[in-house]
């Protein structure tokens, strides 16, 4: 009954929350006062900031279901739109990931060359071949990391579906449902919890954790600095290993949107029947081989 009553009470303050967010941006915005950046580090992974998004969820989600459904088909498109863009960019890391490898073969075993130089000449900047050897690990990260919703709204994840493909069309879509508000959320936000101190333990010091509370972080402002991690696993090695930090929380935060996107969807389609399966869904054309080759593999599967 006491959790029942928190959680009414952080959803009627959800509101406020964000009202003195807005109203006050150097609180949080201002990083050349080091209390500011505490704050945004504080509140980035706080209990106001789950409930303004998660109240904005009821209320467009109530909207949608009591007034208009078009509301809720507005929030797929947007989402999956933005799944869509970023993955696809993301998605020519993958080349450049390639390009790269066949550069270093090319440059070791053949012209036996140990450096590489970018830029005009007078200020080049050299790496090392091992530099971009450990680099390949970034790149493929993008692609995990940046390409994974938007492997969600393509349809290209595996999924095992021995019940799933047995059950009528409805039962999939409560399924779906029940998915997203009890696997994919928890799971997603637990991850972010993590993320975000983890990452932020690498861009400075002093140390911060999920258990510190504001005051403590605004007390250890005092001797807040700026220290980035720059240490590779080798002396001339790939050094930007706070990046793959970053993606991590980006992951989290492109998961997240996308779980609010698919329990929309998975509710529409429910409501409007058979006929709304994949309305407004934007895939990828391949060509016609490679469509048969794939509706022959999901035919197989089912």
């Amino acid at each position: 009954m006491e959790f029942i009553l928190w959680v009414l009470q952080n959803i009627a303050l959800a509101p406020y929350y964000l009202f003195v967010a807005i109203t006050n941006p150097g609180d949080w915005l201002n990083w050349s006062n080091p209390e500011a950046v505490m704050r945004f580090i504080y509140y980035g992974a706080s209990v106001e900031l789950f409930f303004v998004f998660f109240t904005t969820f009821l209320v467009i989600t109530a909207l949608g279901m009591a007034w208009k459904r078009e509301i809720l088909w507005g929030g797929v498109r947007v989402l999956e739109g933005i799944a869509n863009a970023i993955g696809r960019t993301a998605a020519w890391a993958g080349l450049i990931m390639v390009l790269i490898q066949v550069m270093i073969v090319f440059l070791q075993r053949i012209f036996r060359v140990a450096t590489i130089e970018l830029g005009p000449l007078g200020t080049a900047v050299a790496y090392d071949l091992s530099w971009w050897a450990e680099g390949l690990k970034f790149w493929n990260a993008i692609v995990v990391c940046l390409c994974v919703s938007y492997t969600f709204v393509q349809g290209g994840h595996v999924r095992v579906d021995l019940v799933y493909s047995a059950v009528k069309f409805r039962t999939k879509k409560m399924i779906d449902m029940f998915g997203c508000l009890f696997f994919m959320l928890p799971a997603t936000v637990i991850t972010y919890l993590y993320a975000w101190f983890f990452m932020w333990r690498h861009l400075m010091t002093p140390s911060v954790t999920s258990t510190s509370d504001l005051d403590r972080m605004l007390a250890q402002s005092r001797i807040f600095r700026w220290n980035v991690e720059t240490i590779g696993f080798s002396p001339n090695g790939f050094n930007a290993y706070f990046l793959f930090k970053v993606l991590i929380v980006l992951f989290c935060v492109l998961l997240f949107l996308h779980t609010v996107a698919f329990f929309w969807r998975s509710y529409l389609e429910w409501r409007e029947g058979e006929d709304s399966a994949d309305k407004y869904l934007d895939r990828d054309k391949m060509g016609h081989e490679a469509e048969d080759l794939e509706h022959a593999i999901h035919s197989g599967s089912t």
